[in-house]
């Protein structure tokens, strides 16, 4: 651990305006983003007794080697940049008050020319409209198949679209009338898509008028005696009514909400949130995270700072009712005004329905974190406990905090991969995980171990040193910052929209060393990686192997294993560091195998990658078709040339043809 007097800043260089700060380990690495009304005023702060800091601040300022800022104009600046460097750096001490599941959305492509309506997780795509979340997806496809009745719109895939136009036939769906059938022309891509943009007309909470349409439908048929018609559109209200069932109206007016509330302890904090769209409940969203030094009003600021950052307009409401007024309150209102395109206001309800519905999210938080409670008791203490263990039993100077383990996948010595995972305070941090191709490939898993250990270390060795920025520039590449425009700490500008010029010189994942090094085996495993990393000179990073027969610690050297308890939590960890390995190298040599049994005659041509392929496929139908056409067929495919197509003719014929000249395939320019 770091004496933070050591980097600390003279009092007279740090500036009293807004601001945002970030902290740096040996590495280069950002370990904590902040922001501040006044830098000098904050940045002080940590560097006082350590005694009477938080314990996670405590041990941020410990692994910290150097602190920077930048000066913005005012403190919606700093909210914008603390929100893009918290999204870039993801830094280890600031707590995430969004959780990180991925949530069921209803989906509905509106960027295609047939809008699509389907279940969706993951990042959100521009052109596509969402609404949810939902805590489940049976519950979209329940809410689907009802609303398919009265909005058919298409629900299937591109493929099977795309087979039903050319066979001329609808799928089930179509002949069921619970999709419009555009793959056959029962209707035009006008009329889909403007049944499409009803269909989330209606999601969005206006109800009333397909309702009160469907009535007036119903009772011109009943007088017309068209009693079929009449009870068909009877069933369509009955499906209509069943849809708003599950949501009911909690808000009147019509209200677009978003209701957060929260419960704590003095480790972690429970978070709910319920968002009212039309006044009712369209998705609800719970999730628990640890809890730092801050108090609960700081706490909702990060929350909606992170919930709303990076978000699409639409998913801004006009209202955000909160337990406790944030800091800051004004800055974020403006903030996501900016968002979302008009005004928003965040409000602490005191009375009324608002205020009811309030208590009724709170007690779906205080009931969340009894339950995450109850189903991980002392996780935070049994992970530092862990990490105790392993010191103690491996006898480190220091906890491993970052833990790196690997893993070698093949079948007979055929598609042999490598896996890296990475554990960072004894929990896994996927984005750094890493893949390797072995490129000899063999059935002898300590051959493999090497080569990939071997090439992980080279990284690092090979990787910049700690991230030293480059001298000021502005964000168009001149060696002089404009004119009023705010800079960092050492004079680096910061670029359009409040995002920092990003430092040419900041260290790549690679980069940063492990302090513990676990591969899936016993001593003969140990002793290759051991070898592996002593020939490329690293000499500072303990080794062990985690046999699987007896779950034995295999160290370098000794002639028996450390044996830690069952009940250990270090050796929990290990496990779980060990067979997360083991998953993800399994995973990769599945998709690597997949990929070598449907193979193409096409691969391996040299200059026809993936991109070209699809488009000689999509112009002839099949390989044999490419087969049979000439050369001058080839050409005319686009991104195609002559050079080319005589290649692809010669490699898939056998027939060399001398009328086209030799071209550069990479720059094409003629060679004869």
């Amino acid at each position: 651990m770091a004496d933070p007097s050591s980097y600390r800043p003279r009092p007279g260089e740090i500036p009293t305006e807004p601001g945002v700060y970030r902290f740096r380990d040996q590495h280069g690495r950002v370990i904590y983003v902040g922001k501040a009304v006044s830098l000098r005023s904050r940045l002080s702060s940590y560097f006082q007794d350590l005694s009477a800091l938080h314990p996670r601040t405590r041990t941020m300022v410990q692994t910290g080697a150097s602190v920077e800022w930048t000066v913005v104009r005012n403190e919606v600046e700093a909210l914008q940049l603390e929100y893009a460097w918290i999204k870039e750096y993801d830094p280890r001490f600031n707590v995430k008050y969004r959780d990180d599941k991925s949530y069921p959305y209803l989906a509905v492509t509106m960027g295609e020319e047939f809008p699509r309506a389907q279940v969706m997780r993951g990042a959100k795509k521009s052109g596509t409209r969402y609404f949810g979340p939902y805590a489940h997806a049976w519950a979209i496809r329940e809410t689907l198949d009802q609303l398919l009745r009265v909005f058919p719109v298409r629900t299937c895939s591109k493929g099977v679209f795309k087979r039903a136009n050319q066979v001329g036939r609808p799928c089930l769906l179509g002949y069921i009338d619970k999709c419009s059938a555009p793959c056959v022309g029962r209707v035009t891509p006008e009329e889909h898509r403007a049944i499409a943009e009803d269909f989330c007309d209606f999601m969005t909470g206006n109800t009333g008028r397909f309702v009160k349409d469907l009535e007036q439908r119903m009772r011109a048929a009943s007088a017309e005696l068209d009693f079929e018609t009449a009870a068909r559109l009877r069933d369509d209200i009955v499906a209509l009514q069943r849809a708003l069932e599950k949501s009911a109206v909690v808000l009147p007016d019509a209200t677009d909400a978003d209701v957060f509330a929260l419960a704590d302890d003095e480790l972690e904090v429970a978070f709910q949130v319920f968002h009212v769209r039309g006044g009712r409940v369209r998705g609800q969203r719970g999730w628990v995270s640890e809890k730092g030094a801050e108090d609960l009003a700081e706490i909702v600021e990060h929350l909606l700072q992170q919930v709303y950052g990076g978000e699409s307009p639409e998913a801004v409401p006009r209202e955000v009712l909160v337990p406790v007024e944030p800091t800051g309150r004004g800055n974020l209102e403006e903030w996501l005004s900016t968002l979302r395109g008009a005004r928003v206001r965040i409000r602490v309800p005191q009375r009324g329905d608002k205020r009811a519905l309030l208590e009724t999210v709170a007690r779906n938080a205080t009931q969340s974190l009894a339950r995450h409670k109850v189903a991980r008791s002392g996780d935070l203490t049994a992970r530092s406990q862990a990490l105790q263990e392993l010191q103690d039993a491996l006898e480190l100077d220091e906890a491993p905090l970052r833990i790196e383990s690997f893993d070698i996948s093949h079948v007979q010595g055929t598609d042999v991969v490598g896996s890296m995972v990475v554990f960072e305070d004894g929990l896994p941090r996927k984005s750094e995980y890493r893949r390797f191709i072995v490129r000899h490939g063999t059935a002898d898993d300590t051959a493999a171990m090497h080569e990939v250990l071997t090439r992980r270390f080279r990284h690092l060795l090979n990787a910049p040193a700690a991230a030293e920025d480059p001298a000021p520039l502005t964000a168009a590449g001149q060696p002089v910052p404009a004119a009023g425009q705010p800079v960092t700490s050492d004079g680096r500008p910061v670029a359009a929209g409040g995002q920092p010029v990003t430092p040419e010189g900041r260290p790549a994942r690679f980069a940063y060393p492990p302090n513990l090094v676990v591969v899936d085996g016993g001593l003969p495993q140990v002793n290759a990686a051991a070898a592996a990393l002593s020939e490329v000179g690293v000499n500072d990073v303990t080794v062990i192997g985690l046999a699987k027969r007896l779950e034995e610690v295999w160290v370098p050297g000794q002639e028996f294993p450390v044996i830690l308890p069952r009940t250990s939590e270090g050796l929990y960890l290990l496990q779980r560091v060990r067979d997360e390995a083991h998953r993800f190298a399994n995973t990769f040599h599945r998709q690597r195998r997949s990929k070598s049994m449907t193979s193409s005659r096409l691969d391996g041509i040299p200059g026809l990658g993936p991109a070209r392929q699809k488009a000689l496929l999509r112009a002839f139908g099949s390989v044999r078709k490419i087969e049979a056409a000439s050369v001058e067929e080839l050409a005319g495919v686009p991104g195609i040339g002559p050079a080319l197509a005589a290649l692809v003719h010669e490699k898939l014929t056998g027939e060399a043809t001398t009328a086209a000249p030799r071209v550069n395939l990479a720059t094409g320019e003629v060679m004869d």
